[in-house]
């Protein structure tokens, strides 16, 4: 072949690759194919147990908790709009201020103002329950039944535990009763039902809302509400853990 044609052919070749989209790379000669789009791989973490993840939507094989979305950039469980709040750590911005004075009745079917009869002033721990759940409640209560047995002397005088139903247009005070008495609970345990609009807006103000009571969360909020202290843990956590997270709230000042 000639030098020129040669020359020619090699800086019309030239000019095809500058010209070719960043996306394409050569196969053979004269062919062109266009790299497969780089696709994200949904993954989903539970906001409890982080290194618990899947590739589709699932339960943590650990405390049941519906896994999440996970933010691609953080690394960590995107939140949904229909469960506000941090899903681990402090949450010290939710100050008692913020904790709605809903109107709730107790397992014995006493009307009360939530935060002004149950948190105003008070050191206390809430989990999320409801009655007729057959996987991490029953371990839930049973392990607050722990933590009132070695809080001891402190409970109801100190310290104040608080179940939530999650499911307040089935667990009437009624139920509610015969639930906490399958784990003998003592003085300065509450038990809260309600108008399912209170109770939701109250869970929603707690960072524990949810659209199915089966995806409720496993944590408990610790607060020292005199001081607006609040932290939040792991219910299944060890009696002794839960303990310890509940006496730093007490000493904090």
């Amino acid at each position: 072949m000639p030098t020129k044609l040669i020359f020619k052919f090699t800086l019309a070749a030239f000019m095809t690759l500058a010209l070719m989209p960043s996306d394409c790379c050569l196969v053979a000669a004269g062919q062109v194919q266009r790299k497969a789009p780089n696709r994200r791989t949904m993954r989903y973490a539970c906001p409890m147990h982080p290194e618990v993840a899947a590739k589709k939507p699932g339960k943590c094989s650990k405390c049941g908790m519906a896994l999440r979305l996970v933010n691609h950039k953080a690394n960590e469980p995107v939140v949904a709009s229909s469960t506000p709040g941090p899903a681990t750590g402090d949450i010290a911005s939710a100050s008692s201020v913020r904790i709605p004075d809903a109107t709730v009745y107790n397992q014995n079917g006493r009307r009360l103002n939530f935060y002004t009869d149950l948190v105003k002033g008070k050191v206390i721990a809430i989990n999320f329950i409801f009655t007729t759940c057959t996987t991490i409640c029953p371990p839930l209560t049973a392990t607050f039944r722990r933590v009132q047995q070695e809080l001891g002397e402190h409970m109801g005088r100190d310290v104040w535990l608080i179940s939530i139903s999650v499911d307040p247009t089935i667990d009437t005070p009624e139920r509610l009763f015969d639930f906490a008495a399958q784990f003998k609970t003592g003085p300065g345990w509450t038990f809260v039902t309600g108008d399912k609009g209170e109770i939701d807006s109250l869970l929603q103000a707690l960072g524990a809302a949810v659209a199915n009571k089966n995806d409720h969360t496993p944590m408990i909020l610790v607060g020292n509400d005199a001081t607006g202290y609040w932290t939040r843990t792991y219910g299944l956590s060890s009696p002794a853990t839960l303990v310890k997270v509940i006496t730093e709230a007490m000493d904090h000042k």
